[in-house]
């Protein structure tokens, strides 16, 4: 591809040869010449003197010095990191995981209704009931319980389940081996020490544009709805538990878990292995860092937490602080206590006299 066809492509322009042959797409220290990359976050600014790509995107506000590889062409645009993510779409076109029709290993009883361009992989089994919208990808070894609905465009990778009665949105995507509607943990303690399994006869809804990673759960709710919103982007090995709710256009990373009945709202960014507790609200915009646990609701929009139990951004990394210095503390009080141990039995010495 020539640099000029990125050109048009993200509508940008370059202060290098237009007619530069582009190979491939690279990160920008491993870049040579034939190579474009990207340049968005000011701590690989640096790069930009040391590396030979052919060209690198850039922000407006980035321009040539002279430590620069003349050879290096600089693609001005407003956000480099979205433009990058273009061109790669066009070096790695998405293939298709599934060839197009419905393979003859698949079950689909009579009941079923199957949309237009729909393709279902092998070993497929859908209950009765299920509803499945136009141009969805069902893959090998996907289980749709009895009435489930999955939406125009929707894209389930190989082992998915829907658990019955489930809904997913158009466009919706989720990664192998993920469970929805699994049961919610409820069991009531008996007298005897023994504990009876509350029924879970609710159900979990996946509204349009939503993405779940691999190995995630999300429990059916106890009744009513556990719900995910539109937009919203799960990574992989999450557990949601039963009647949580999701607000639109959140992300959440790897082995974070929602206990029972919280409520998250929209915009949220959730870190890594972060620990919520049941029957809290979130408000909207609100950032949690990595391993943080979060012990009770966050009412007011827009702030960053950050430890456990989690505190707000500062006062966590006034205590971090703290805790970083507590050997030289302990080194310190030890050393104190020595002084006065000292101290007391030179007084006693000196009342004998």
């Amino acid at each position: 591809m020539k640099l000029r066809d990125i050109l048009v492509l993200l509508g940008a322009q370059c202060d290098g040869d237009e007619n530069t042959q582009i190979q491939r797409v690279a990160k920008i220290e491993e870049a040579v010449a034939g190579d474009i990359s990207f340049v968005s976050n000011k701590k690989y600014v640096k790069f930009l003197s040391e590396t030979n790509a052919s060209a690198v995107i850039v922000s407006k506000d980035v321009t040539r010095s002279s430590h620069m590889n003349k050879n290096t062409a600089l693609v001005q645009v407003d956000d480099p990191y979205v433009s990058f993510l273009k061109v790669l779409v066009a070096f790695h076109p998405p293939k298709d995981p599934l060839p197009p029709g419905i393979h003859p290993t698949a079950i689909i009883p009579p009941s079923a209704s199957i949309g237009t361009e729909v393709r279902i992989g092998a070993y497929v089994v859908l209950g009765n009931g299920c509803v499945v919208g136009s141009n969805a990808r069902l893959c090998h070894g996907v289980v749709l319980g009895d009435e489930v609905t999955v939406g125009a465009n929707t894209l389930l990778y190989p082992n998915v389940t829907i658990r019955e009665g489930c809904r997913l949105g158009d466009r919706v995507i989720i990664h192998s081996g993920t469970t929805i509607g699994s049961d919610g943990f409820g069991f009531a303690p008996k007298g005897d020490g023994s504990y009876e399994k509350i029924p879970q006869v609710g159900i979990v809804v996946i509204e349009d544009d939503v993405e779940i990673g691999a190995n995630c759960t999300v429990d059916r709710a106890t009744m009513g709805e556990t719900r995910i919103k539109k937009g919203t982007k799960l990574d992989n090995l999450i557990q949601v538990a039963h009647n949580v709710v999701i607000g639109e256009n959140t992300v959440i990373a790897a082995q974070a878990g929602i206990s029972g009945s919280t409520t998250i709202g929209s915009g949220a960014m959730i870190g890594g292995q972060v620990g919520i507790t049941g029957h809290l609200e979130i408000s909207d915009n609100i950032k949690m860092g990595a391993q943080s646990g979060i012990h009770r609701s966050i009412r007011e929009p827009g702030g960053t937490y950050f430890g456990s139990p989690a505190l707000p951004h500062r006062e966590a990394m006034k205590v971090h602080g703290v805790i970083v210095q507590l050997p030289e503390l302990r080194a310190t009080v030890r050393e104190l206590e020595t002084k006065v141990q000292s101290l007391l039995q030179e007084i006693e010495a000196l009342k004998k006299k």
